[in-house]
């Protein structure tokens, strides 16, 4: 993974740590349940956000390696893995 591109996952992913924790909170503290959801679809969407960073960061890097080096086999194996990883995030 890029530097940059890390680096900005972990500063997203320690936010989104910290919004679960406050999620916990508003569980123990049997807020309403509308502004629990609201909560929880916020935080799905950053994580959302760190997994479309890094699966851009592969695509850009580790793919693109794969179709530039001519090996049809790394080739196969990358295609293989992003069609997997795509139909996962897509459940």
């Amino acid at each position: 993974m890029e530097p940059e591109t890390a680096s900005t996952c972990l500063k997203r992913l320690s936010k989104i740590e910290g919004q679960v924790r406050g999620i916990s909170r508003m569980v123990e503290e049997d807020r309403y349940c509308i502004d629990i959801i609201t909560q929880i679809a916020a935080a799905r969407a950053a994580l959302r956000r760190v997994e479309e960073a890094v699966l851009k960061d592969h695509v850009s890097h580790c793919v693109e390696h794969a179709i530039a080096s001519g090996d049809a086999d790394e080739q196969r194996t990358k295609v293989a893995e992003l069609m997997e990883v795509l139909a996962r995030t897509n459940r």
